[in-house]
């Protein structure tokens, strides 16, 4: 259930397992982490295997996906010389992500948080955290229509 517009621990940890699945099962060791709608770390995994490495860059994807309430991947895209964005990566204090695998969740137009990955090929990590977002599941009181 979700509280005060922002994702709770138990769908941070949801998230998470749907992730971890579709890691498994493509082979490829993830560190997978949800912020909240402030950006603040909820949940985060390193699977057995995944680079020690990656477990801030799998953190501060989500951090990018909810600062900017875009994925990273798109993101990315936007921020190549001559684009929009070129130069993003330089801001809030190195943590700006520019290459896929970060989501933000959303509940209807509200952004309530944002999921990243990391360990893989930037496919790799795009397929897992695709999954990951995918799985986020809302109650009818926190999804009226």
């Amino acid at each position: 259930m979700l509280h005060n517009h922002s994702i709770s621990l138990t769908e941070a940890k949801r998230i998470i397992e749907a992730g971890e699945a579709k890691a498994r099962e493509i082979g490829s060791p993830s560190n997978i982490a949800v912020v909240d709608a402030g950006g603040n770390l909820v949940a985060h995994v390193r699977m057995d295997g995944a680079w020690i490495g990656s477990i801030e860059i799998a953190i501060n994807k989500a951090f990018t996906s909810r600062a900017f309430n875009i994925s990273t991947k798109e993101l990315a895209h936007n921020a190549q010389p001559e684009a929009p964005f070129f130069g993003i990566h330089t801001t809030n204090k190195g943590r700006v992500i520019i290459f896929a695998g970060g989501e933000p969740l959303r509940n209807g137009n509200d952004i309530i948080g944002a999921v990243g990955v990391s360990g893989g090929t930037g496919k790799q990590d795009q397929t897992v955290v695709d999954a990951a977002a995918g799985a986020l599941t809302l109650s009818p009181a926190d999804n009226p229509s």
